[in-house]
């Protein structure tokens, strides 16, 4: 069953402020609340990696929770600044869906016997901002933010995709669906009216990610 989007148009500012709190915690602390989604990889045979394949895999799939963990912060920050309230629930939902992700991202993460980002709280910070910076610029830069934002989870998506192993079917399975989720929001905030972002700005989300990438994949 799906989790109701919360509808906030009913709530006070401290109620928002509130939830988001609860939001940040089961995010960076857990358990999210997801859609209940089967994960892709259920039902796929293991593989066993050799240790530098694995250690590899399992740094890959740190940078992707992290990257997950980043995309609910955005959406919760948008969200909050939102001025049209059908904008909102839009970003809502789809971080819903996000949470699928996080969720499954850390259940390849304990198989393959690693652990979560210690720079997560950092990383949601920064990225809360960003989305709420967006969201008082506006709707249409709000929508065109998550669009950059999902063109360029996709492009790093298939780089993890070209560096996994043949074999790993079971994390092949959950970024191939990452990215058909991630292939919809871009198109669904799009079609909301989600405007081009100057190239200065996608420059500096690229900067932005490379630097999350690169800490993460160590810490």
């Amino acid at each position: 069953m799906n989790t109701p989007t919360t509808n906030r148009r009913h709530y006070s500012t401290l109620d928002r402020l509130l939830i988001d709190a609860d939001h940040a915690l089961r995010t960076l602390f857990g358990p999210p609340r997801t859609t209940e989604r089967t994960n892709p990889a259920d039902g796929l045979p293991g593989v066993e990696l050799e240790e530098t394949q694995r250690k590899h895999v399992a740094r890959l799939m740190r940078i992707n929770h992290t990257g997950e963990v980043c995309a609910q912060a955005l959406y919760q920050g948008q969200a909050l600044t939102a001025k049209l309230p059908e904008v909102r629930e839009r970003m809502e939902h789809s971080a819903q869906e996000e949470n699928d992700h996080l969720a499954w991202c850390e259940e390849r993460l304990i198989e393959l016997g690693d652990r979560k980002s210690l720079l997560n709280p950092l990383w949601y910070a920064t990225s809360f901002a960003m989305g709420a910076a967006a969201g008082l610029a506006g709707d249409k830069w709000s929508l065109g933010f998550v669009v950059e934002t999902e063109r360029q989870v996709e492009s790093h998506l298939d780089d993890h995709l070209e560096q996994i192993p043949v074999n790993d079917m079971r994390t092949r399975a959950i970024l191939n669906q990452m990215k058909a989720d991630e292939v919809k929001h871009a198109q669904i905030a799009k079609s909301a009216g989600g405007a081009e972002l100057p190239r200065p700005i996608r420059l500096a989300m690229k900067l932005t990610s490379r630097v999350m990438t690169r800490s993460v994949y160590w810490v």
